[in-house]
């Protein structure tokens, strides 16, 4: 049987499809009997000797070329895109504190394993035993110097968060003085003088020593000793209407808390279980609450370990009486 004949044959010049012609039994007769065309002609071959008599000045040679020039080059100044003009803006440089600042900041930001912890503590207590000292005993104490007692306290009995970390040794260094940095802003920059064994120090002595040493940094009287060390730091931005914030630690202590101003917030009421089984549900009031949050190093703590110091600054300063013990 003789098979079918399958020829493509190109389409429409646009198209470029392909078309499949079957030519069928008479048509593939028709091409078997085509006259087969004559192959083409051969091209005569000349040998190399017939070509010896050419003359060699008939053959052209190239000329070698020309030689270049050195390479010119054209310098171009760089472009300076400048969104502000230069009599709108200042430059100043930075003090030596400020790259005091700058330098330790990063150092410890970029190697201190950070972790933060908050907690929400009620002043309502603490604003009316404020109010009773002011009138019955003339004494002027803050809400800053209650945190800085408290804390100290709190540091006293969780010693843990009482420490530094020493980079080069690999080793943590436990003190049983608690010396707290308190944060004081000066023209120049942020500055940490320290409250020796603040755990040993009345309200009074601590207010005492913090305005005079306030006072002392933002004239820049404050010798080394007195702002070089400290085993815990406490940034404090509530006067400036700032309710809660994170603290950067100040290498090599442990841990620095920030504390936020007082809010007025509404709060549910006590819940009461009585003897016999009953449950007797308070009424929601209005409570001044503060922020806590403590940036630690987890080198040196753990988060269960800043639960345990915040749960003790938050009961220290829920019952501000046992400050004054």
């Amino acid at each position: 049987m003789l098979p079918t004949a399958i020829r493509l044959a190109v389409g429409r010049p646009s198209g470029r499809s392909s078309m499949i012609q079957f030519l069928g039994k008479d048509g593939w007769a028709s091409k078997l009997s085509a006259p087969v065309p004559p192959p083409p002609a051969a091209v005569p071959i000349v040998s190399l000797a017939s070509t010896a008599t050419v003359s060699h000045a008939a053959i052209p040679v190239a000329a070698p070329p020309a030689p270049t020039s050195a390479p010119t080059y054209v310098e171009f100044a760089p472009e300076t895109v400048t969104t502000v003009p230069e009599s709108m803006y200042t430059d100043t440089p930075a003090s030596n504190m400020r790259k005091v600042i700058s330098r330790r900041l990063t150092e410890s930001k970029s190697t201190v394993p950070h972790f933060y912890t908050s907690i929400e503590i009620p002043l309502d207590n603490v604003l009316k035993l404020r109010k009773v000292l002011q009138k019955e005993f003339d004494v002027k104490v803050s809400v800053n110097d209650f945190v800085i007692k408290a804390s100290a306290m709190a540091l006293r009995d969780v010693p843990e968060l009482n420490a530094t970390f020493d980079a080069k040794t690999q080793s943590q260094r436990s003190f049983s003085s608690v010396d707290i940095s308190v944060a004081v802003a000066t023209p120049t920059g942020l500055i940490t003088p320290i409250v020796p064994s603040t755990q040993s120090l009345s309200l009074t002595d601590i207010s005492s020593k913090v305005k005079d040493l306030a006072t002392r940094a933002r004239d820049n009287k404050l010798s080394p000793e007195e702002y070089q060390g400290g085993t815990f730091c406490i940034s404090n931005l509530g006067m400036f209407g700032i309710s809660e914030f994170s603290a950067v630690i100040n290498p090599p202590q442990g841990a620095i808390l920030a504390v936020g101003g007082g809010e007025r917030k509404v709060v549910p009421g006590k819940v009461v279980v009585k003897e016999d089984g009953g449950v007797e549900k308070g009424k929601p009031g209005i409570s001044t609450v503060m922020t806590a949050r403590l940036s630690a190093d987890r080198r040196v703590v753990d988060e269960a370990t800043a639960a345990l110091f915040l749960g003790g600054l938050k009961e220290y300063l829920s019952q501000p009486k046992l400050l004054m013990l």
